[in-house]
């Protein structure tokens, strides 16, 4: 298989689905669009994943990638309808591409938070309906089109995870490593974000709780990578 991936940072990529990609012998192709890597021609592709970074959807004037990577992301998925798996922001250019829209929080999720799974019928069988998840986002998904199912919710952000078709949005993270936290946390806007909502000495305490539950997310991104193959 052939997968293509697209990043908006060098240091925010698949983590450990990419030693699951690897394991698989599955050839990953990646663009980094932040330093104007083109979208090669999608046929080529068994499945796309689209990673986070520290833009927001609305961002095209500063950004004029995203307009691009938005119309591929469509294309991919509505016209295509090949599978999709959007992590983070990954998750909220989905929404846009397929009609709905993305908003600023009133109060940023940040931490290790429990997510509530709805639908355990496909890219979530056999997942703990109370998972723990890794979750830095300051904006959401909402008023998605009425062909797409949510997934997975919480107490602050109602869209944690939705479907539409073999596309896939989450808003959390699973994919992280050890040297996820250190090193999202040297990205400004990540920075300011976990400190504006935490607290100014809230890393090492992140970190902890990150390091913690590790064993828990990389279980849980095994789940979610396996049945995404499955749809594939």
């Amino acid at each position: 298989m052939r997968f293509l991936v697209l990043q908006h940072i060098n240091i925010e990529h698949p983590g450990i689905f990419l030693k699951f990609m690897k394991e698989d012998n599955i050839h990953i192709d990646t663009v980094e669009l932040d330093e104007n890597e083109k979208i090669p021609k999608l046929d080529l592709y068994d499945a796309m994943i689209v990673m986070g970074g520290p833009m927001d959807t609305w961002q095209e004037e500063t950004y004029p990638w995203l307009k691009i990577e938005k119309e591929n992301i469509h294309n991919f998925v509505s016209i295509k309808k090949k599978p999709y798996l959007g992590l983070c922001l990954g998750a909220q250019l989905l929404s846009e591409a397929i009609g709905g829209k993305v908003r600023k929080m009133k109060i940023p999720e940040i931490g290790v938070l429990d997510v509530s799974i709805l639908d355990n019928k496909s890219i979530f069988r056999s997942i703990d309906k109370n998972l723990k998840a890794l979750q830095w986002h300051s904006y959401e998904v909402h008023d998605l089109p009425s062909n797409t199912n949510i997934l997975a919710s919480s107490p602050a952000c109602n869209v944690q995870a939705f479907s539409a078709e073999k596309a896939f949005g989450l808003q959390f993270h699973v994919e992280q490593t050890n040297e996820t936290v250190p090193q999202w946390a040297c990205v400004p806007e990540y920075k300011s974000a976990l400190e504006k909502t935490l607290g100014p000495n809230a890393l090492e305490k992140f970190k902890d709780d990150v390091d913690k539950n590790l064993n828990v997310f990389n279980r849980s991104a095994k789940i979610i990578y396996e049945n995404f193959k499955k749809i594939i």
